[in-house]
Order: structure tokens, then C-alpha cells, then sequence
């Protein structure tokens, strides 16, 4: 039989997460296994697998009672993992009160993604009473982790000199760290920035990697923006924005957005 697995293999997370791409069905076989011996880990990686059906039949409320399971074993990313579960309703109703617990509990850990999410919420009183302060200071907190969403709204608090004092070059700084991080907006802010400043060439250049990561709500936004901008290369880049979200239109409905579980940015 081509399933049967070494112990060893049912045992190593890192062999399991490489498995995945070569052999979903066999690494979702291994995963489940190695879950069910208690390895959490690969309790938070079945939850993953099971929201995404990848290897194994898409099962978002199974994939939440992983996560609820891995994180009552003290693993921060599955405790953040079932907090975008409750806030999404992917396998269960919406529950944003419930959520902000589960990002609060892994930020006061000191996860970056769970202190992202956990700003956001307080950012717009969803599930927990607003307080931008707050928010900034998680932000702030995730930033200097390198999480680059968190840097490119870190910037735009410092920009803005919302509940903080105004500090530009402090703000031109965090974004462009969050342009090198690979986060899209953080890459339009700082093409944005370099814009501004007459170096049009550098911006193209991170207009396209922002237009290359971007979803759909951010392209429509960015369009906005690019159509109503000065300089004609900059003005142009709109009608790309555009086509490129015309493009992404008919993959809305198809499949599970991918919330990896490793901590990066």
C-alpha cells in the first residue's frame, strides 16, 4: 500500500509541511494521524488543511474545532487561526466578541498576527469597544516584529498624526519597510511617497509589485486614487489597476481564501 507511513514521518511536522506540496492526500493522511497522537502542530496544520480542502474534504466547522483543540494547547497561530474563524463565520456564525478574545489572548502572547487582527477590531469597535490608541500600540507592537501589514498602517498613523505625534519621516521609513515585507499597500504608500517626490520610475516599479499582490476591494480603491494623479505614468497605471480587477472578478466564489499558518509577514 503507497499510505503506509513511517512513525517518524507521522511525527515531523516540517516533513509534513513539505509532503503537502508534493502529496497532499498522503501529508493530509500523516497530519490526521499525527493530530490524533496529540502533536500540536499538526492539530493547528489539520485545521489549515481542513479550511482550505487541500489533500482532504473541506470541512470549515471540523477545521475551527482543530484549531480550538491546538490552541487550547497553548499554539498561538491556531488560537489567531480560530479567532478569523469566528470573525469570518467560516464554520460557524460570525461571533467578532468571540474572535476579539481569541486575538487578544495570542497577542497578549505576543503573536504579530493576532496583535494585526486585534487592532483592527479595535480600530472599528467590531466585537470589542473602539480605542484607536490601543490599536496604534499593537500596530506598533507588530511593526517592530517585522509584520509589514502592521508597518504600512503604522505609517499611516504617524502620516496622518492620528493619536500620535505627526512624524513624516518616521512614516516614509515604516513604509517602505513594509514595501520590502511584500505587503501590497504598503507598497502603493511608499510608491505613493516616492511619487510625491518626483521619483516617478521607483514608483512604477512598486506600483507593478503592489498591482501583482493586490485583491480586488484594494485595486478598486488604488484605481481611484492613480486616475485622479498628476503625473501621466502614474495616471496610466489606473487602466491596469482596472483590467487587473476585471481579471480577478470571476475567481471570487472559487475555493477558500489561504490563511497560512506560519508567521511571516
Amino acid at each position: 500500500m503507497g499510505f503506509l507511513l513511517r512513525r517518524e514521518e507521522v511525527l515531523n511536522v516540517e516533513q509534513l509541511q513539505s509532503m503537502l506540496d508534493d502529496s497532499p492526500v498522503r501529508a493530509a493522511q500523516a497530519i490526521l494521524m499525527a493530530a490524533k497522537e496529540g502533536v500540536i502542530d499538526a492539530q493547528a496544520l489539520l485545521g489549515q488543511i481542513l479550511l482550505e480542502g487541500r489533500g482532504i474534504a473541506r470541512d470549515q466547522a471540523l477545521a475551527l474545532r482543530w484549531f480550538q483543540i491546538a490552541a487550547q494547547g497553548g499554539h498561538l497561530i491556531a488560537r489567531n487561526m480560530a479567532g478569523r474563524c469566528l470573525e469570518h463565520g467560516w464554520g460557524c456564525a460570525v461571533d467578532e466578541a468571540a474572535a476579539a478574545r481569541e486575538f487578544r489572548l495570542a497577542a497578549e502572547a505576543g503573536l504579530d498576527w493576532a496583535q494585526y487582527n486585534y487592532a483592527n477590531l479595535l480600530a472599528t469597535g467590531r466585537g470589542v469597544a473602539e480605542d484607536r490608541p490601543q490599536a496604534l500600540a499593537l500596530y506598533r507592537q507588530a511593526a517592530e516584529q517585522g509584520h509589514a501589514k502592521s508597518m504600512n498602517l503604522l505609517g499611516r498613523y504617524l502620516d496622518d498624526g492620528q493619536y500620535c505625534p505627526r512624524d513624516l519621516d518616521a512614516a516614509v521609513q515604516w513604509y517602505r519597510r513594509s514595501a520590502e515585507g511584500g505587503d501590497f499597500r504598503g507598497q502603493f504608500s511608499y510608491a505613493a511617497v516616492l511619487a510625491d517626490k518626483g521619483q516617478v520610475d521607483d514608483a512604477l516599479e512598486w506600483l507593478r509589485k503592489a498591482l501583482a499582490g493586490g485583491n480586488l476591494k484594494f485595486l478598486r480603491t488604488a484605481y481611484t486614487a492613480l486616475a485622479a494623479a498628476s503625473d501621466p505614468q502614474i495616471r496610466a497605471m489606473a487602466e491596469v489597476y482596472q483590467q487587473r480587477a476585471t481579471e480577478l472578478v470571476p475567481t471570487l466564489c472559487v475555493g477558500m481564501p489561504v490563511w497560512t499558518l506560519c508567521v511571516r509577514t
